[in-house]
C-alpha cells in the first residue's frame, strides 16, 4: 500500500471511501442501460430533472428544496472543491475527519485547522474548542469562513446526537462561520429508528449547505453523483452561481446515463430504498461483531452507527504491537492490513495523530471473497452464521488477541 503520493505537494494519498461490497442492484442496471445512448453531458450543476429528484429526496426529510437552489456533479469531491472555491476562506474541520476533506482545502490553498471531536462521537467539533480555535486562529491572522461537518460520519461511524450538532450549530452561528454538512452516510444509519440524524440546515436555514455522495447508500462508487442543496437566499443564490463556474472551469459535468440513474435513486423506489435499508441493516450486524472483537481483545472504539466501517483504537495494545515494530499509526496500516488481506487505513489518513494507533476497519470485505458469498450474506436471516462471515471475524479476532 502507498503511504504518500510523493512529488505532489501538500495533497496526500488517501483511502478510498468504503465499499459496499455488493451486487448493483438490477434495477439500477437497468435504468442506467435504458440512457446508454446518451452521448451528451448534463450541464453544469445537472438537468432540471435531476436537481427536481433532489428536491424530493431532501424533501421527505423535512427540507423543502427548489431546484434552482440545487446543483449536481460527479461526485462529493468535485462539488466540495467547487463549493470551497467559491466561498473563500479558511475551513474548520473536525479532528478525526474523513481522509478527502483536507486535500481539497489544501488544493485551494487555504488552510484547514482541525478542532477535537467529543468524546462521544466523531463528524462535529467540540463546540468550546471550536469557538476558541476560532478566536485563536483570527487573533494570528487566520481567516476561517467554513466549517465542514458531518452527521453521520466517516471515519467514526457515529452519529452526533442531535444536541451536540445543534451546539456546534450555534458556535458555528456565533463565529460567523458558514456550515457545509456532508450527509452522504445519513442513509446507511444501522439503526434508523434509535438513531436520529438531524440535518444543520434544518438549525441555520440560511447559512447551512448541505452535500449528499449517492455512492454513500443509493448507487455504486464507480458511477459518481452528488447533490448539494444551497441556501434560498440571495448569498445562497450567489454561492450556487459560485459553484457552477468551477464547475464549468474544470469540467466536472454529468455523464448522461449516470444522470438518469442518480435520478431514479434520488426518488428511492422500492427496489432501491430496500436495497439501502439490507445493505445498512447487512453492515450494521457486521460492524457490531467486529466491535465485539476489538473490544474482547482490548481495543477501543466507539460503538458502529453508520457506514461500511468502524474506527479502532489499539493503543491499549501497544506493547504487543511493538514486538511487531509497530509504533505508529502508519506502521499499524501496514502491518495489520497485510495480516487481513484487506485495507485498514491508519488514523493519520484522517488528520489524526500519528502516534495514536488507530485504524478504519470496512465491513465490506468481511462479507466474502466472491459476489455469490456477499448476496448471500444481503439475504441471510443472520449473516453472522455463515461460514464465510464467521471466518473473517475469527480472522480479525485472532490477529487482534495475538497482541495480548
Amino acid at each position: 500500500m502507498q503511504r504518500t503520493a510523493e512529488g505532489r505537494g501538500p495533497v496526500r494519498y488517501g483511502p478510498p471511501a468504503p465499499q459496499p461490497g455488493l451486487p448493483v442492484l438490477s434495477d439500477l442496471v437497468s435504468v442506467l442501460g435504458a440512457a446508454a445512448g446518451r452521448s451528451s453531458p448534463q450541464p453544469p450543476g445537472g438537468g432540471l430533472s435531476l436537481r427536481e429528484a433532489g428536491c424530493r429526496y431532501w424533501g421527505r426529510r423535512g427540507l423543502a428544496t427548489s431546484p434552482e437552489n440545487v446543483a449536481a456533479g460527479p461526485g462529493a469531491p468535485a462539488l466540495l472543491l467547487a463549493l470551497l472555491g467559491a466561498y473563500g476562506g479558511d475551513v474548520m474541520l473536525p479532528r478525526p475527519c474523513p481522509a478527502w476533506w483536507t486535500p481539497q482545502v489544501r488544493l485551494l490553498g487555504r488552510r484547514a485547522y482541525h478542532v477535537p471531536t467529543p468524546a462521544e462521537c466523531g463528524g462535529v467539533p467540540d463546540p468550546y474548542a471550536l469557538l476558541e480555535t476560532v478566536r485563536r486562529v483570527r487573533a494570528e491572522g487566520g481567516d476561517p469562513r467554513v466549517l465542514l461537518l458531518s452527521v453521520a460520519d466517516d471515519p467514526t461511524a457515529t452519529v452526533p446526537p442531535p444536541e451536540l450538532v445543534r451546539e456546534a450549530c450555534e458556535a458555528a452561528e456565533s463565529a460567523g462561520l458558514f456550515v457545509v454538512s456532508d450527509e452522504s452516510w445519513r442513509d446507511t444509519v444501522h439503526r434508523p429508528h434509535d438513531d436520529l440524524v438531524l440535518s444543520p440546515a434544518e438549525m441555520l436555514p440560511e447559512q447551512a449547505a448541505v452535500l449528499v455522495d449517492l455512492s454513500g447508500a443509493l448507487l455504486p462508487a464507480g458511477w459518481p453523483a452528488a447533490v448539494v442543496r444551497f441556501p434560498g437566499t440571495p448569498r445562497g443564490v450567489r454561492l450556487r452561481a459560485g459553484t457552477l463556474d468551477v464547475l464549468t472551469a474544470t469540467g466536472a459535468v454529468f455523464a448522461g446515463p449516470v444522470a438518469g440513474a442518480a435520478a431514479h435513486a434520488l426518488d428511492e423506489p422500492d427496489a432501491v430504498a430496500a436495497r439501502a435499508y439490507a445493505a445498512a441493516r447487512l453492515h450494521g450486524l457486521v460492524a457490531a461483531a467486529a466491535h465485539r472483537e476489538i473490544r474482547t481483545a482490548g481495543g477501543l472504539a466507539r460503538p458502529p452507527q453508520a457506514g461500511r466501517h468502524l474506527y479502532a483504537d489499539l493503543t491499549p495494545l501497544r506493547v504487543g504491537l511493538a514486538r511487531h515494530g509497530v509504533g505508529d499509526a502508519m506502521e499499524l496500516e501496514d502491518w495489520l492490513g497485510a495480516r487481513l488481506g484487506a485495507p485498514t487505513p491508519g488514523g493519520q489518513r484522517f488528520a489524526d495523530e500519528l502516534g495514536a494507533l488507530r485504524v478504519r476497519l470496512s465491513t465490506g470485505p468481511l462479507l466474502g471473497a466472491t459476489p455469490e458469498e456477499r448476496l448471500a450474506a444481503l439475504t441471510a436471516r443472520d449473516p453472522l452464521e455463515l461460514p464465510h462471515v464467521r471466518s473473517s471475524l475469527d480472522l480479525l479476532g485472532s490477529v487482534l488477541a495475538g497482541l495480548a
